[in-house]
């Protein structure tokens, strides 16, 4: 597995002018906004930065689970009848002929399932969460970039918010 070039941290704010203090504070710190994104209201929007619905999310995933599990197996019911065909001298026949898009419904069909399952429990709780905190008329205040970067973002936040609470 390749190491994440990016990480990705939100914070999550009671008001507008907490969310715009603590992006100014990141600022002042040395943070480049191009690495800081408030979303809320009168800020960039959810699906501007990337935060996809939840169902938007697991439909995504079933897709790309589907088509994996589908093309795999194709690829094994191709690969049953051949062995059947030349292994163990079966005839070609109807039933023998069927197991290739069998086998690809079968697969794409719990691919899709289990897309779904990981989109909606992984991802997408998040997101669903997330999207809670806005509707509440709360911020979000996303950070991303290098771990370094977005480690020293999260400990100045945390000096941050130390100090706001006392």
């Amino acid at each position: 597995m390749l190491p994440r070039r990016s990480h990705l941290a939100v914070v999550v704010l009671p008001n507008e002018t907490s969310a715009f203090e603590a992006y100014r504070l990141l600022q002042i710190r040395g943070i480049s906004p191009e690495h800081l994104a408030i979303v809320g209201e009168g800020y960039s929007s959810p699906e501007r930065v990337g935060l996809l619905e939840p169902m938007q999310i697991a439909l995504r995933d079933a897709q790309k689970i589907a088509r994996l599990a589908g093309t795999v197996g194709a690829i094994g019911g191709l690969g049953l009848s051949l062995s059947l065909v030349l292994g163990m001298g079966h005839p070609l026949n109807l039933p023998l002929v069927a197991i290739t898009p069998a086998a690809t419904l079968v697969g794409g069909f719990w691919g899709a399932v289990v897309g779904a399952l990981i989109g909606f429990l992984g991802e997408g709780s998040a997101a669903g969460i997330y999207r809670h905190y806005l509707r509440q008329g709360r911020y979000l205040l996303m950070m991303e970039g290098p771990e370094k970067l977005v480690q020293s973002a999260q400990a100045i936040l945390g000096q941050f918010s130390h100090a706001s609470n006392h």
